[in-house]
């Protein structure tokens, strides 16, 4: 397995990382995701650590806590073996400040996820959403506050405008305290709206991506094609209004795009789309999830070789959408203001 260096941080992160939404069905929107427990749980873990995968990302929020209790108990007696993150901000529980990114809500926050993770430190904590409503300089105090007491190794961001990850960042430097290393972004070939701002921003501050969902909300398993029903066990049957809108025919494009690198290189769709994204300027991790061993080990594969310069060209172009201004726009000007990619 490839490590990356997170960000602008010396910590090394493997360019897989295996996400754990699929832990717990706690609720009917994750089962839609999965319900592994923790004896599943625990052999998706050996298999990571033994393709060199150490990193494990979770949430508070999903499946109401059960995720990261999985976690925690399939992780027992392997902790300094594996890097933990997980997340904080979105609503979980009633009451008014069971949600948000206020110095209380945070602190809630991370003693419940410590608890259920059944660790003392966590070691890339996110906040999963921008709080528009808390003042950042109270933010970034509070996130700084769990880097020198130990509880928290990094800091990132998940789901931020440009704007918001910016001024947080401006807001860290002008007081000296830790700075986002990393924005964990939706990132896929049905979905490149990061590249508009957002890479640029990661290159220059030094942020590095992890991508979640590199399927593009599982429409790009090869499983989803052009005059053909949603296969029987599919997430979409449920969660698709809650994901990325997609146009059909741009869908079926890019897997016919996917489906001609797939015959050249002998691998499968899946595979390529993952492989296109860890070729993308800025990208730490992306992280993977499985609902069995056979669909982690398939999607491990994805980082053991290279598509060719040709076949990404191949791709790029099938995926490639005219951005929203002032992106559109600032295209016609690269000799000034070039594009990342």
């Amino acid at each position: 397995m490839e490590y990356r260096l997170l960000g602008g941080s010396g910590l090394k992160v493997p360019a897989l990382s295996f996400g754990a939404a699929t832990f717990g069905g706690g609720n009917e929107f994750f089962k839609a995701w999965g319900d592994t427990d923790v004896a599943e749980a625990s052999r998706l873990v050996d298999v990571c650590l033994e393709a060199g995968v150490n990193l494990f990302d979770t949430a508070n929020i999903y499946s109401d806590g059960r995720s990261e209790e999985v976690l925690g108990k399939a992780l027992e007696g392997k902790r300094d073996r594996v890097l933990i993150s997980t997340k904080a901000t979105f609503r979980l529980g009633e009451g008014p400040n069971n949600i948000g990114s206020s110095r209380y809500a945070l602190r809630r926050a991370l003693e419940a996820s410590l608890r259920r993770l059944g660790t003392d430190y966590v070691d890339i904590y996110h906040l999963h959403g921008f709080d528009a409503l808390t003042p950042i300089e109270e933010v970034q105090d509070t996130l700084n506050t769990f880097v020198r007491e130990g509880k928290v190794r990094y800091i990132a961001a998940s789901n931020f405008s440009g704007w918001h990850l910016m001024k947080s960042l401006a807001v860290a430097d002008r007081y000296g305290w830790t700075r986002f290393v990393a924005h964990q972004v939706y990132y896929s070939l049905i979905g490149r709206e990061y590249e508009w701002e957002l890479m640029p921003l990661g290159l220059d501050q030094k942020v590095g991506a992890l991508v979640w969902s590199p399927l593009g909300w599982g429409r790009l398993t090869g499983k989803v094609r052009r005059g053909q029903p949603l296969p029987e066990v599919s997430r979409l049957h449920k969660t698709a209004d809650a994901g990325p809108p997609v146009a059909d025919e741009f869908l079926y494009s890019v897997v016919d795009a996917l489906d001609v690198c797939a015959a050249e290189v002998g691998k499968t769709v899946p595979q390529i789309a993952l492989n296109w994204l860890l070729q993308r300027p800025t990208v730490s991790s992306v992280i993977i999830g499985a609902r069995d061993e056979e669909q982690l080990r398939q999607n491990l594969a994805a980082a053991e070789w290279n598509l060719t310069p040709e076949q990404v060209a191949k791709l790029d172009k099938a995926s490639a959408q005219t951005p929203v201004y002032p992106y559109w726009h600032q295209r016609q000007f690269a000799e000034r203001n070039p594009l990342p990619v």
